[in-house]
């Protein structure tokens, strides 16, 4: 039984050079859990638990009927009141802007074949069987970037804003508009990797 693996089923998805592209990123369904705070905090570490514990429920519940499939990276889409903090740039709003006032919806991307009522049928079994509350929370999402500029981000989140002014001096040269929310996508795990190997492709929507 082949194992479908969305990193390599979708490689320009999880993609990027270290320098910043334009790229067309299509339709896609993802698991996901809405938070508001500083990563460091406990919640945050509870909704990445939560997101995962349906992500293998799932799993686990296809590989019995022989659609087994490696559980994806964790993304994240990230956001802030705009109104209340205005004209900064997304190289500088990561210094500017307490961590405490970012909002994130989490992301796990889905094969195909899962659906509403699967997320649904492994969210109950998480919250009663294994007794996560917060798996409550976890919902289906679908998202249609389409044109995106991105880059590779290799080091820690705290240098981010050097790429993300990389990316923001191309969106001007271009002409472009930035046209969504930030996303990020966890290539490695940064539970376990030291801060200096962390990759993360950072990715802007824009018109």
């Amino acid at each position: 039984m082949k194992k479908l693996d969305l990193t390599k089923e979708y490689k320009n998805y999880y993609t990027a050079k270290t320098k910043p592209e334009l790229a067309e990123i299509g339709s896609a369904n993802y698991l996901s859990i809405k938070g508001k705070g500083d990563p460091s905090d406990k919640l945050f570490t509870e909704n990445i638990e939560a997101l995962y514990s349906v992500a293998y429920t799932i799993k686990f519940s296809f590989k019995v009927l022989d659609k087994d499939f490696v559980v994806s990276k964790l993304e994240g889409l990230w956001w802030f009141d705009e109104k209340e903090y205005k004209d900064i740039t997304i190289a500088t709003a990561p210094k500017l802007i307490p961590r405490s006032e970012w909002e994130y919806r989490l992301l796990i991307r889905l094969p195909d074949f899962v659906g509403e009522k699967d997320i649904s049928t492994a969210m109950q079994k998480v919250t009663f069987k294994k007794g996560i509350e917060k798996a409550k929370a976890v919902e289906f999402y679908t998202m249609n970037e389409g044109k995106v500029v991105q880059i590779l981000h290799v080091g820690p989140f705290d240098k981010e804003p050097e790429s993300l002014q990389k990316i923001s001096e191309f969106i001007t040269s271009l002409g472009l508009k930035r046209n969504g929310l930030h996303h990020e996508i966890y290539l490695s795990d940064f539970r376990k990797t030291e801060p200096l190997k962390l990759k993360t492709i950072l990715r802007e929507p824009v018109k």
